[in-house]
């Protein structure tokens, strides 16, 4: 029996509950119950935020991406239909008990979230394996390093270490990063030629290799460093480099007109807020007045959001039969909403726009819940109607 279109393939399903997870928890959480969390207590309620972004919202975005795009590069069957459903059952239970902050369920939850993460490596591993192919195995080495930080923040957690739970919320963070990098690297390719070229016909861009994954490289050496020698300066300067790395890597926009397309424009915005992220957790280690709160949040809300709002423009349209030709005006708004949400929770800790504070928490966590409420109301039709897959949807 022919599943329903909304479980026809991984990001169908795994989208809209990323999204309606990114919408609802943070808004409750702060402009509700003011960062308060009913049952944590050895764990701070900063941490479990944390958690439940990268590893909840991200997570799940993340599944819905590699869950349709690695079918489609290795020419295989997508996952569908009950698999779909078994994965989010995987990775439920996580985020209500995250939801209340239940020190106490962390480790079973913790089971759930690391068998979410391994059934999903196990399906996308499988494509691979069929196709007997390793063109795409960078994606599941580093699916697999962000299970080991998520195992890693729990058992720190059980433990009592804090601050060995803050560097594993920091290295799933760089890896989210890295795995941006990644993705933006393939996505890149065709959607910066079809705003060239909406015809398709001509690829008149082409990357540069070096400038691609140099940025990746960079984080994976800082991530490294910071795991490996917390109290080292090297990787102060390592946070600069790979800051640098993103900075070069806006050459790839520089493309005319065609860069203010919003699908081009977030894209980049992202990769901006990347750069920017690196180059203030690298001052901050060097001594500069800046909190490192600072770069963390550049990185998560401003970069990673607007990575995940692209690609969820973007492959909600190419996956669901539609070109990027004429994006529908929710595209617009969540993209514009993303960034704003980014700047105003952001610039009041570098003393810029200090009239925000101490109101841009709640004023920052109701936009981003506009953003992803917008691209629900927009994008879930299309999701759950049939439509055919374009060739090349993910890059």
């Amino acid at each position: 029996m022919k599943p329903p279109p909304i479980l026809s393939e991984a990001l169908r399903l795994f989208f809209p509950l990323a999204a309606l997870h990114g919408a609802v928890w943070p808004f409750l959480w702060i402009v509700v119950g003011g960062y308060a969390l009913p049952f944590a207590d050895a764990v701070p309620p900063s941490q479990w935020h944390a958690h439940e972004m990268i590893f909840g919202t991200y997570g799940m975005a993340l599944a819905g991406f590699l869950g349709s795009a690695v079918p489609e590069w290795t020419d295989t069957k997508p996952a569908q239909g009950r698999t779909l459903l078994y994965l989010a059952v995987l990775w439920l239970p996580g985020r209500l008990i995250g939801f209340v902050g239940a020190d106490a369920w962390s480790l079973p939850a913790g089971f759930f979230d690391v068998a979410f993460l391994l059934a999903l490596s196990l399906l996308i591993g499988r494509a691979m394996l069929v196709r007997r192919t390793g063109k795409h195995l960078a994606f599941l080495v580093w699916l697999l390093l962000f299970t080991a930080s998520e195992a890693g923040v729990r058992y720190a957690w059980w433990a009592g270490d804090l601050e060995l739970a803050a560097r594993c919320l920091e290295a799933a963070l760089c890896i989210f990063t890295v795995l941006f990098s990644l993705s933006a690297a393939r996505i890149n390719v065709v959607v910066i030629n079809l705003a060239l070229d909406p015809s398709g016909e001509t690829t008149p861009y082409r990357p540069h290799p070096g400038r691609q994954h140099m940025a990746g490289a960079m984080v994976t050496l800082y991530m490294a460093v910071r795991l490996v020698l917390p109290e080292s300066d090297i990787s102060a300067w390592l946070a600069l480099a790979a800051g640098a790395a993103f900075f070069d890597r806006l050459a790839e926009w520089f493309i005319g007109r065609a860069a203010f397309r919003t699908e081009v424009l977030l894209l980049g915005v992202g990769n901006a807020f990347a750069g920017a992220g690196f180059l203030a957790l690298g001052a901050t280690r060097l001594g500069f007045s800046i909190t490192s709160a600072a770069g963390l949040h550049l990185l998560s809300v401003g970069a990673l959001g607007c990575a995940i709002m692209a690609v969820f423009i973007i492959a909600g349209l190419r996956h669901t039969g539609r070109d990027l030709t004429h994006l529908p005006w929710q595209a617009h708004i969540a993209a514009a909403l993303m960034v704003t949400a980014g700047l105003i929770r952001i610039l009041p800790e570098f003393d810029v726009a200090a009239i925000l504070s101490p109101y841009h928490h709640g004023l920052s966590a109701i936009v981003w819940a506009a953003s992803f409420g917008v691209w629900l109301q927009g994008f879930l039709p299309f999701l759950r109607a049939p439509g055919t897959d374009e060739a090349g949807a993910c890059g």
